[in-house]
């Protein structure tokens, strides 16, 4: 760091803002020598909006993603999905895998996917779908900034207007729906109120908070999944039992709920016979 980005990483930090999003602040406005950019920046932080929209884009695995409010921030969470998923491809051992996000945000979990699996030589089709034209606007720049490629990009609430052609194809779905009830979000950190409402809070089903969105993924899943698919599904640390129920009563046989880093409840794997 020079002299001169010391000074103002120290000032940051007197005014306030912690050390570490001192730095990425400055490393971000910093060597254009914006410092307007950078006052707007520490202003908009100081407000309390989330350090990953005022810096614009945000780490996921290999890729840099574009963020801003129009989608949810990439999370550790999700990551490790892509590593169940990638997981799952392997024993799968399937050349040219079709691939679903649905609810694919800022493309993340799908792009990280596609783009892991080229450095391995394997070349997947993607089929990134959101209800919000704004998410999907945010997913083509990324793919566009990382070159991915075999991309279709669908507007649809998960699975209401996919093409029909898709059915029984699918080798895997990944998902990463809203699972927060509404009440619980209101005890929730503030920060998340800057996120996109519609993409955290879900209704309550089957008598569990944040349910019901999770619920219609995991009973859509197998009209569209190869008869080998996967279905693999972030949820709430709450819905284990929910998701395993909900799982078997929509056909799937091997059913596995995963604890994420912090041993919560997370991820669902979901396989065909």
């Amino acid at each position: 760091m020079t002299d001169a980005k010391r000074s103002l990483f120290a000032e940051l930090v007197k005014d306030g803002l912690d050390e570490h999003e001192a730095r990425w602040l400055v490393e971000e406005f910093a060597p254009r020598q914006n410092l307007d950019a950078l006052r707007a920046a520490v202003t908009r932080r100081q407000a309390g909006e989330p350090i990953q929209y005022v810096i614009g884009h945000w780490p996921f695995r290999s890729l840099d993603l574009d963020v801003d409010p129009r989608v949810l921030i990439p999370r550790p969470e999700s990551e490790e999905l892509v590593g169940v998923a990638l997981g799952e491809l392997t024993r799968l051992d399937v050349g040219a895998p079709l691939i679903m996000d649905l609810g694919c945000g800022s493309g993340a979990i799908g792009l990280a996917l596609v783009s892991e699996l080229a450095q391995r030589g394997t070349v997947a089709t993607l089929i990134a779908v959101d209800e919000s034209s704004d998410a999907l606007d945010v997913a083509r720049q990324n793919a566009r900034k990382h070159l991915v490629k075999g991309v279709s990009f669908v507007r649809s609430s998960w699975y209401e207007n996919l093409d029909e052609s898709l059915r029984g194809r699918v080798d895997l779905i990944v998902a990463n729906p809203p699972y927060v009830g509404a009440d619980e979000f209101e005890g929730l950190d503030p920060v998340l109120r800057h996120e996109p409402r519609d993409a955290i809070v879900a209704k309550d089903a089957e008598d569990l908070v944040g349910f019901e969105d999770v619920a219609l993924i995991i009973e859509g899943a197998p009209a569209w999944l190869s008869p080998r698919g996967v279905l693999i599904c972030e949820h709430s640390n709450v819905h284990r039992d929910g998701v395993l129920a909900a799982a078997r009563t929509a056909g799937f046989v091997r059913c596995d709920d995963l604890d994420d880093m912090a041993g919560h409840p997370r991820i669902l794997v979901a396989r065909r016979p």
